[in-house]
């Protein structure tokens, strides 16, 4: 028998995802790159994010990357029969099985009361917007917490959106971190349960936990906008003499000697530190002086280009990083390339090869999971409904 080593860590779970968009799709891609069997159901056509941008060839990278690993069934679920076939897909018996996760709508066949009457342990993961049921998306519920508010540049007026889908992404990994939860305390005790989570509540509580509520209840003004600078501490982008733009921080006493160490600063540092009456070796201090600081800053990377400032800063523990487009990070950036075990070359249906990457997690007993590519759609079809005598 092949050992712990051998085996992906989730091998034997089986997940059926009935899903669209972000959260749900990558909870269950989350969980197929740790060697899961993650059933995707979707409608004939495919579901209402299967064109979704960006595409190539007409069809959808987006898709494609959401669902990589993942098996998938076409089930017309407006008829009876197909509903049948997907209510017997989840309920089927086996270690492992028996877990559904969704953000589609549940009721009637598809309830968490109706599928644990076919197996009374079912493990049913929902995602919704609002926790009472509402409908809310990860812009909105960004809007919603102040975000846009804070964002931008100082002074500008209006909410500012970014183009990171972060409470998607957050959503998504917690509920593939609630199937884990569920499957353990079945395994302990013997019991499903259903298990519910909104995409606003998950962005209260990491507003919660960065200390955004607790700011604004207890604090008389509103924070502001502050721009590129990083809020609390020393960090900013700064132009090279080439035009590049890096982004510079000391979050740590230690990064802040480097920084002024590397840049020949650190005496010109200290003259501010003592006109101002203040210690830079603690981050309010540094953010509250901030602009005297940037402006030396500023000056020594006006005489410096990228390649300079690359040669000058690594391995001398400043943390940096020059800015570059998706573009500029495939061509350029060995981390984006198959020189970094998470990617691999892979030929995707409809698509082409490209780039693709496996679990960013790294377990030293389990076996790890070769990237893999997205199913073409209903492709599993007709394998899963014999496997499972449907």
């Amino acid at each position: 028998m092949p050992g712990p080593a051998d085996t992906p860590i989730l091998a034997g779970l089986r997940v059926v995802e009935l899903s669209a968009f972000i959260a749900a799709p990558l909870g269950g891609a989350t969980l197929a790159a740790l060697g899961a069997d993650v059933i995707r159901v979707d409608p004939p056509g495919g579901g209402i994010d299967f064109k979704r941008w960006p595409l190539h060839n007409n069809h959808s990278l987006y898709w494609a990357g959401l669902n990589q690993g993942k098996r998938s069934v076409v089930i017309d679920t407006r008829t009876e029969a197909g509903q049948r076939q997907v209510a017997g897909l989840i309920a089927a018996p086996g270690e492992g099985g028996g877990i559904v996760l969704t953000n589609l709508p549940v009721k009637g066949w598809n309830s968490y009361e109706a599928l644990s009457k076919l197996r009374p342990d079912v493990i049913m993961v929902v995602i919704t917007g609002d926790r009472d049921g509402g409908t809310a998306v990860d812009y909105t519920v960004n809007a919603a917490l102040g975000f846009p508010w804070l964002t931008g540049p100082e002074g500008h007026e209006g909410p500012v959106n970014h183009v990171l889908p972060a409470w998607d992404g957050m959503t998504g990994f917690l509920a593939g971190l609630a199937i884990l939860a569920a499957e353990r305390h079945r395994r302990i005790h013997g019991e499903g349960q259903l298990v519910e989570l909104s995409l606003s509540d998950v962005g209260l509580a990491v507003a919660g936990h960065l200390g955004l509520i607790g700011e604004a209840i207890l604090e008389p003004q509103p924070r502001g906008r502050f721009g590129n600078d990083v809020y609390g501490t020393f960090g900013r982008d700064f132009t090279t003499s080439d035009g590049r733009r890096v982004m510079v921080l000391a979050l740590t006493a230690r990064q802040w000697a480097s920084l002024g160490e590397a840049t020949g600063l650190a005496s010109e540092f200290v003259a501010v530190e003592s006109r101002a009456s203040a210690d830079f070796r603690n981050e309010s201090d540094r953010w509250i002086h901030r602009e005297s600081l940037f402006a030396l800053l500023e000056a020594w990377f006006a005489r410096h280009d990228l390649a300079e400032v690359r040669k000058t800063f690594e391995g001398r523990g400043v943390l940096w990083s020059p800015y570059q487009t998706v573009k500029q990070l495939v061509a350029d950036d060995l981390r984006a390339s198959t020189a970094n075990p998470l990617f691999s070359e892979i030929t995707h249906p409809w698509l082409g090869r490209f780039l693709t990457a496996g679990s960013p997690l790294r377990f030293g007993a389990a076996a790890p999971v070769p990237a893999r590519r997205a199913p073409d759609l209903g492709e599993h079809t007709q394998e899963v409904l014999r496997e499972f005598g449907l």
